[in-house]
């Protein structure tokens, strides 16, 4: 039997992020010292919505910030999926009382910033986590000076040394870089995204849910945020341009250059912004293992995955208490917690990544695909509809660790 270490491992956080904030305070929470390095100056997120499952609040009940989150949150009534083109219902399901209940938490929407500031209140208030704005990781040393030693240096020559390092530095990781050397897969599709004052949104529109209008090569979503105050738009289509995965500025003439063949209904919400944000999207391919000795990676930076299931956030939540319970159960030992985190989290997000590249296909297909997926979900009732996400929806924090 081994002898338990007394004194607490410290760990090195790339990225403050939603899934760099989570793990610093799963972490954090067991007594670990952690030091979080955020390459902005400023401690914030870019972006606007993003949906929040069951799975999520799960999870961040797990972390302390449930209540936190739910106060900001908007709780829909359904998820619709409409037909961009004719304007008929594809499916429409209800995620009220009967959800819950299948469950055990609602689903919910809101601003990205919102959901980044209620996890960095928790971690302003931590004693062991201590935040760096403008520490933009340039090089990384694994080993060097003692078995487990790892020493990051920032671009303005700041060097942090802990017992091990978590990447949580999204799709371009310096971590990842370091662990696997794989390039990301730039899909080609591009997504623009941005609020507008509920005031602004079409009246038969103001729906009270996540609605997709799925179209040929395209799509439209949209959805209330800040108690319907404002709604968020995202619009998303094949780039007919060799594309580089980044964030940029938007062109309100590209955008429209995309979706002449939708109707009118749904059409007219691109007229709706002021300005856009313009995402080149990028997965990558599954890897059986993203953990290296005392190193790792979480989030977008371990399975990068685009949007079309809403669960990038999700995941890197669900990836944060299952690194801290991997941390526990093996008593602190890091390099062996995060093999096992690593071995308990592979396939699930894999199956994620894989899903939403379906599900991509799904959204925007054309001609007899079109009519294959209008007819996919006819008649199908709530229950058989919450069978078919359990798998993703019904993850348990307690369970986390079991394959």
């Amino acid at each position: 039997m081994s002898t338990p270490r007394q004194e607490k491992p410290s760990v090195l956080l790339v990225g403050g992020g939603i899934g760099g904030m989570a793990a610093a305070l799963a972490l954090a929470r067991l007594g670990l010292t952690v030091e979080l390095l955020e390459q902005s100056a400023a401690i914030g997120e870019i972006g606007a919505g993003l949906q929040l499952g069951p799975n999520a609040f799960a999870a961040l009940d797990a972390l302390g910030v449930g209540e936190a989150v739910r106060r900001g949150s908007v709780f829909t009534d359904r998820l619709v999926m409409m037909d961009a083109v004719d304007c008929s219902e594809i499916a429409s399901v209800p995620v009220g009382e009967a959800f819950r209940s299948r469950f055990g938490n609602p689903y919910a929407v809101s601003h990205r910033a919102d959901l980044h500031g209620a996890i960095h209140e928790a971690v302003k208030q931590h004693p062991l986590i201590r935040f760096h704005t403008s520490a933009q990781v340039e090089t990384i040393d694994i080993g060097e000076r003692r078995e487990h030693d790892v020493v990051a240096v920032t671009r303005d020559g700041r060097r942090f040394q802990a017992d091990a390092i978590v990447g949580c530095d999204g799709v371009k990781s310096v971590v990842r870089s370091k662990l696997i050397g794989d390039a990301p897969r730039v899909s080609g599709h591009v997504v623009y995204r941005a609020v507008v004052p509920a005031a602004d949104m079409p009246e038969d529109l103001r729906w009270n849910a996540p609605v997709v209008w799925a179209g040929p090569d395209c799509h439209l979503v949209h959805y209330p945020l800040r108690h319907g105050e404002q709604y968020n738009l995202v619009v998303t289509f094949h780039s007919r341009d060799d594309e580089e995965w980044g964030v940029t500025d938007g062109s309100k003439e590209e955008v429209l250059s995309y979706f002449e063949g939708v109707h009118a209904r749904p059409r007219q919400l691109l007229d709706r912004p002021t300005s856009w944000r313009r995402w080149s999207t990028a997965d990558r391919d599954p890897v059986a293992n993203w953990s290296q000795g005392p190193a790792t990676l979480l989030g977008d930076a371990a399975h990068p995955m685009m949007q079309y299931l809403a669960q990038g956030a999700c995941m890197a939540l669900e990836d944060a208490v299952t690194l801290g319970a991997a941390v526990e159960a093996c008593d602190f030992d890091l390099p062996a917690a995060f093999r096992l985190y690593s071995s308990a989290r592979v396939a699930r997000t894999a199956r994620v990544v894989l899903s939403v590249r379906e599900m991509g296909r799904l959204y925007h297909a054309k001609g007899v695909e079109r009519l294959v997926r209008n007819s996919l979900w006819v008649g199908r009732t709530p229950e058989r509809f919450y069978d078919a996400v359990e798998w993703l929806y019904a993850w348990d924090p307690a369970q986390c660790l079991e394959p």
